[in-house]
């Protein structure tokens, strides 16, 4: 797939910051590894409905492509700017007072003061993310998949130089890594707009905003809720053991590397649902679907395969622990288990989306996720004595039935009215479905 593989590129090299990251902080002890993982999912936790609602913008664009109303397509950008901005605003203050909460959710104090460090570090940049975000949804709805992936790479070279420099040159230890993770952020987001062309028309426009808001909040929503289930689980864990925070968070950034390429072909799926529907032609939907499928089953199928059989030496190359490395390999081991699941989910969720089918992907993935994971944390990880294997067995079950229910709504062809009403908000001129 044509759009996939830059895409793609830009995940792995956003993996391989995260990576990077984790790989840097794990030399400054088991504390500051647990500290980095609760801070990280906490600052997620806080910008995911803002990065769900900005993917709203790469459906509308998609769909005004598929139609030839390429007119719509700066108004689009114009309010997606001006959401990230508002957004971003909120975020800054939101993550200064959540921040003096952390360190009650860590198993240690050293645990929790590196938590806060790197949140408040994290957070202060969330208005940069959030206007990279946005910019890259539209560019991708254009099509443009190659200068968001020369952005990321080269943002990749800059954190890796200065997670050093931080880190370890200027003894900033966590905080260094967070501040090395902005500053990247901040040149993704320089290099995209210089290097790409600014889409005709300009202006921001009272409909395209309820037209981004109506379009993506059921996925900011969704983000919420299922991140709100995973944030539950990763507090648990972090209550249980300092050992078992850190291997969660070590396994956590291994699995990016099969995620997030997965997760890419699932968007690149979703642009040519969009195109494809805004051209009026749903025939072509599920032959998307089921190639994005062959093309993300089998990569994820074959870092099944690695997980199996070279978990052990994975882990070890974040940690000297043995008693961590040998948790972090288990944790890969039942990861093994669900990736090819995880990749269903993604694909089925990516194209639904990009027909405009946002809200049933929402509700049945906020409740599989809030009825299995942290339920299942709770009585295995504590009860049963699995400890983060429990809440992992959890995630495996949630994959799966969403696979399961998201394949069934694409191939019964029950979007079809969701795609209908969103071709009408995406290309008539009134936008009276959101009035």
């Amino acid at each position: 797939m044509r759009l996939a593989w830059p895409i793609t590129v830009s995940m792995l090299s956003y993996s391989t910051m995260t990576l990077v990251d984790t790989l840097f902080v794990g030399r400054l002890g088991s504390a500051a590894l647990a500290g980095v993982g609760l801070g990280g999912i906490s600052t997620w936790a806080l910008i995911c409905f803002s990065l769900g609602l900005l993917r709203g913008a790469k459906v509308l664009v998609s769909q005004a492509v598929g139609a030839g109303k390429r007119e719509e397509i700066g108004m689009v950008l114009g309010a997606t700017v001006l959401w990230a901005v508002a957004l971003g605003a909120v975020t800054v203050a939101a993550g200064w007072i959540a921040a003096p909460l952390l360190p009650s959710l860590a198993a240690t104090p050293a645990a929790g003061d590196a938590a806060v460090e790197y949140f408040r570090v994290r957070t202060i940049g969330a208005p940069v993310v959030m206007l990279f975000w946005g910019t890259r949804e539209v560019r991708q709805g254009l099509g443009d998949t190659r200068w968001p992936m020369v952005a990321s790479v080269c943002a990749n070279v800059v954190n890796v130089a200065l997670d050093y420099a931080l880190i370890f040159g200027l003894g900033l230890g966590v905080t260094g890594a967070a501040a090395a993770s902005v500053a990247a952020s901040a040149v993704e987001l320089g290099l995209l707009v210089a290097l790409t062309r600014s889409p005709n028309g300009h202006g921001v426009g009272w409909r395209h905003l309820k037209a981004l808001w109506w379009v993506g909040w059921p996925s900011g929503m969704e983000l919420v809720v299922e991140m709100g289930s995973f944030t539950a689980l990763t507090v648990l864990i972090s209550r249980f053991s300092e050992v078992h925070m850190a291997a969660h968070q070590v396994a956590l950034q291994v699995l990016h590397f099969s995620f997030l390429p997965a997760f890419a072909i699932s968007d690149a799926a979703s642009v040519l649902a969009g195109q494809a529907v805004g051209a009026g032609r749903l025939s072509l939907v599920p032959r998307v679907a089921r190639l994005a499928m062959v093309a993300a089953g089998i990569y994820t199928a074959a870092c099944s395969l690695s997980f199996v059989l070279c978990g052990r030496a994975i882990s070890g190359l974040f940690t000297d622990s043995l008693d961590l490395a040998q948790l972090a390999t288990r944790l890969l081991w039942v990861a093994a288990v669900f990736q090819v699941a995880d990749a269903g989910a993604m694909v089925a969720r990516g194209v639904l989306r990009g027909t405009g089918d946002v809200r049933y992907p929402a509700v049945v993935g906020t409740l599989a996720a809030w009825a299995l994971t942290p339920p299942a944390m709770w009585l295995l990880g504590y009860h049963a004595g699995l400890g983060a294997l429990g809440g992992w067995i959890g995630i495996s079950m949630e994959l799966l039935v969403t696979c399961t229910a998201f394949w069934l709504r694409l191939s019964r062809g029950r979007w079809h009215a969701a795609a209908a009403r969103a071709r009408s908000i995406a290309t008539d001129g009134g936008l009276s479905l959101v009035s």
